[in-house]
């Protein structure tokens, strides 16, 4: 074992020297050090991840993960651990279902558009959707069963593309919580058959708001909406536009809504059979049975490598390879706090970004620093409910991102990987 551990330290001496066996060829290149920067990595603390993630597998929590560290451009940690599926190895070219890390991809797509001068955040999303001009808000009336104290009242102010981009729309997720908005979820059929975006978006007009737009972050169906904004407006699929102006410009050649060539499924890493729900009647989808619907909040699925280019663009101010796409102001508006203090946003239980963090468009950004949750104010991150999750730290110039199919494990996950790689930090 003692010759084992000393192998990989000089595996990963070797990779802060160049890009070497750990690093997949597709990862971005190296990029220039911003003179702010004075923590670097202890190679040695970094195999802490070693023992972690060997433990997470041995003691079967996980079946298995790929990991990277980058900084300056280049990854200083890149290894995988334990299980494709039940019967083959991990691979570093594994498949993964991305869930909510679809979020930030359909978030920088509508920022594109903004950019093109084809959409404004404050336009109203009735504008492109007209269901959503007839939408109403959910209150609850005292007195009566649930079904005669239910009543709905005018929205006083229209849903903006903001509202999307931030969770303040007032359009949630059925599958969690009890008001009577969330209620009526369940009873909508939007989930019972394959409809294309522009049916599915209209389907959820129909439904009541939780509450009045701009009043509350409430997790939910806005960046699936956002989606179907990005297909009037650009007159394409969303996944047609994301290939053309973000996937196939990147290089994230294993990035889509499904996986159209079977060949490939061989690739998609599962959870454990125990471990497959990812809400209270979800369950992890194939993404090989493809379908009309192409969930910009969740849909997507992906490689590390794929997943590692976009979040350096982004690090970069909005360039990779001497391509932009979005200016690095666009990028600053994305990544700072839009909910804070002043912004009229409130919070309730299900504030998921946390009590150190805001919201900005597509990202929880940190705002405040805690002992518990190690990482500077400006970081951003977010992550799937499949298991994968990334945080982004401009401060020090770097990203983490892991990826693996436990959706019961990715919370104590990322508090952990969060302190083992700031402790590796000099």
């Amino acid at each position: 074992m003692k010759r084992w551990r000393n192998s990989r330290a000089a595996i990963l001496l070797l990779t802060l020297c160049s890009v070497g066996t750990l690093a997949a060829p597709s990862l971005p290149a190296r990029a220039e050090k911003p003179q702010s920067i004075a923590r670097e990595f202890s190679v040695e603390k970094l195999l802490a991840l070693d023992r972690y993630f060997l433990d997470m597998v041995a003691e079967r929590k996980i079946p298995g993960a790929v990991v990277l560290v980058q900084q300056h451009g280049k990854p200083v940690y890149f290894d995988m651990f334990g299980n494709l599926d039940s019967g083959h190895p991990m691979t570093r070219d594994a498949i993964f279902r991305l869930y909510s890390m679809s979020k930030p991809i359909t978030s920088v797509a509508a920022m594109m558009l903004a950019e093109d001068g084809k959409l404004r955040l404050d336009d109203p999303v009735a504008k492109y959707i007209p269901a959503f001009a007839r939408a109403k808000v959910g209150v609850d009336v005292k007195g009566g069963d649930e079904h005669a104290t239910f009543g709905l009242v005018p929205l006083q102010r229209p849903i903006t593309i903001a509202d999307l981009l931030k969770h303040t729309s007032g359009i949630t997720y059925g599958f969690y919580g009890d008001d009577p908005a969330r209620k009526r979820y369940a009873q909508l059929d939007i989930f019972g058959r394959d409809w294309d975006n522009a049916s599915w978006a209209d389907r959820i007009a129909q439904l009541p708001l939780a509450e009045q737009p701009g009043t509350l972050w409430d997790y939910g169906h806005s960046t699936d909406i956002l989606g179907r904004v990005i297909e009037v407006v650009s007159g394409q699929s969303l996944s047609h536009f994301l290939k053309s102006r973000l996937f196939d410009p990147l290089g994230m050649t294993d990035t889509s809504f499904y996986i159209t060539d079977l060949r490939h499924r061989v690739r998609v890493a599962e959870p454990f059979a125990s471990d497959r729900m990812v809400g209270p009647v979800i369950g992890m989808h194939d993404p090989a049975e493809v379908m009309q619907w192409e969930a910009g909040g969740s849909g997507l699925v992906g490689t590390i490598s794929d997943y590692a280019r976009f979040l350096q663009m982004l690090l970069k101010g909005g360039t990779l390879d001497g391509r932009r796409y979005l200016t690095p102001e666009s990028v600053a508006e994305m990544t700072r706090d839009h909910i804070g203090p002043g912004s009229g946003v409130k919070r309730d239980y299900y504030y998921f970004p946390g009590a150190a963090s805001g919201f900005g468009y597509g990202f929880a950004v940190r705002t405040k620093e805690l002992a518990s949750e190690p990482g500077p104010i400006g970081e951003y991150r977010w992550d799937g409910v499949g298991g994968t999750f990334f945080w982004v730290d401009p401060a020090d110039d770097m990203f983490v991102l892991v990826m693996t199919q436990a959706p019961s494990q990715r919370w104590r996950m990322e508090t952990d990987v969060r302190k083992i790689v700031y402790e590796a930090l000099e």
